[in-house]
């Protein structure tokens, strides 16, 4: 974040603070809030969007609303860490639905998963889908969320 953080003045901190509040604004609204002309507005939410510092913008979902009540925080350790394993195994659960946020980290395990599912027998389900049947597998630990005290999606800038 170093590049793009030095290259962020108050304006484009102004307007990445407002829009990770509520992305529905219009431009006319969004001018308005972090004071600058509409035009201004749009060539710097356009700007941010082309160097990627405005990944994209979503409608965040609650999810006991739509049905998918259980959140898992699940370790994952490979028996081999070779990177075109590591990359294999990224992929499978690229593309699994359920499986909302993947990271490789370090110490531990080598993946942290964020899964989200309906409950115990679907989270079972995804479990023998993406790791029982995965041959590079050894190790999982799974954690079951019994209340979400904080969520967020909004970096500081």
């Amino acid at each position: 974040m170093s590049d793009s953080s030095e290259q962020l003045d108050d304006i484009d901190r102004r307007i990445l603070n407002t829009l990770q509040i509520d992305a529905s604004h219009t431009n006319a609204e969004l001018a308005e809030l972090v004071h600058v002309s509409q035009p201004t507005c749009l060539r710097r939410v356009k700007q941010l969007t082309e160097r990627g510092v405005i990944e994209r913008q979503v409608a965040i979902v609650a999810p006991d609303k739509v049905g998918a009540r259980l959140t898992a925080i699940v370790e994952i350790t490979l028996d081999v860490q070779a990177a075109d394993r590591m990359e294999e195994f990224e992929s499978v659960v690229a593309d699994e639905g359920a499986v909302l946020q993947c990271y490789r980290v370090s110490p531990g395990p080598d993946f942290v998963l964020m899964v989200q599912v309906a409950d115990m027998p679907a989270y079972h389900a995804l479990a023998h889908r993406l790791f029982t049947t995965h041959s590079n597998v050894r190790n999982v630990k799974a954690y079951f969320s019994t209340f979400r005290s904080k969520f967020e999606t909004r970096i500081a800038v």
